[in-house]
């Protein structure tokens, strides 16, 4: 509804991170909710370690603080393993062992791109290791300027090592990280977005006091319905638009065939009128071209015109 003034990590605990499969999307996404927000920025804040990019929840990467980072890692790391086992009947002593092997390599602050490290334990091993030791993406890799997310460090050297966290207040954490942004939400909602078992959640959500059809943290804003929401422009894989966000209608169901399909599991660049997808953008020549999904008027294709001109600047 509004950009926030919060500083970088603090958005993305707001937001319960922000997936970061392309590197751009994450600047973009940043960029539609942070005030004042330059690309510079997040570079900075990743060189730094204030903000880290890990493979979490769903198994797929994410950008968060780095305070949130070990807590995360420990909430999604179970169902993560399990996952992984069943859907490839794998065994885990090998895995375990590539994992040792990758961690003494990698001790002291080292930092190991993709291609190197299936040369020492191999394509299949490097595909799971991540599981068994916990590894962080390290700049430049994964920015704007270098967006492949291929260059590796140890989580415990780059950010330093876990702290005591027990399993059951990690995936509190992380549901109440995940209602903030995007409650109120079903269980079966927040299932999907963290990857796991509803067991786990539907024992979280008991030790957290919350239950009925619709969770929420408590005093979450809920504006009213006829609230005039701004235009935002959204990069792929904006969490907003998947599956676990249906229920809202942000996503229009009508609209939902031309945004994913098999050919683009990732979605397409969107813009948002009213609270709601309206179309797709692509950045050309120096300029955002618009391609709408629905009608639109005159007042909200300037206010639209105004937005696609700050967000081309930023890719200037």
């Amino acid at each position: 509804m509004e950009r926030t003034t919060d500083p970088i990590p603090r958005m993305l605990e707001r937001m319960a991170g922000l997936q970061a499969q392309y590197a751009p999307s994450m600047y973009i996404g940043l960029w539609s909710r942070v005030e004042g927000f330059a690309r510079d920025d997040l570079t900075r804040a990743l060189e730094d370690r204030t903000v880290i990019q890990a493979t979490l929840m769903r198994s797929t990467i994410h950008l968060v603080s780095r305070e949130d980072y070990w807590l995360l890692a420990e909430a999604t790391r179970p169902a993560r393993r399990a996952h992984w086992l069943r859907v490839t009947k794998g065994e885990e002593a090998p895995i375990a062992a590539a994992a040792e092997t990758l961690r003494k390599t990698l001790a002291g602050g080292e930092t190991m791109r993709r291609k190197d490290m299936e040369a020492l334990i191999g394509k299949e091993e490097t595909r799971a290791v991540g599981l068994w030791v916990d590894i962080v993406r390290a700049p430049p890799s994964g920015t704007w300027e270098r967006r492949r997310a291929d260059l590796y460090a140890l989580a415990e050297d780059w950010i330093g090592p876990p702290p005591a966290i027990r399993h059951e207040d990690a995936v509190d954490h992380l549901v109440t990280r995940y209602l903030a942004g995007f409650g109120p939400a079903t269980a079966k909602d927040v299932v999907s977005f963290t990857g796991l078992p509803p067991g786990d959640i539907a024992a979280s959500l008991e030790r957290l006091g919350l239950n009925g059809d619709l969770l929420d943290v408590p005093g979450s804003p809920l504006p009213d319905a006829d609230t005039p929401a701004p235009p935002r422009f959204l990069g792929t894989w904006d969490a907003s638009l998947l599956v676990h966000a249906r229920r809202t209608g942000f996503l229009p169901e009508e609209l939902r065939p031309r945004i994913f399909g098999t050919k683009t599991p990732q979605s397409f660049p969107t813009f948002i009128l009213d609270g709601s997808v309206a179309g797709t953008w692509k950045y050309d020549e120096g300029r955002i071209d618009l391609s709408p999904l629905t009608l639109i008027d005159k007042a909200d294709r300037r206010r639209l015109a105004d937005e696609a001109e700050r967000l081309a600047a930023l890719h200037r």
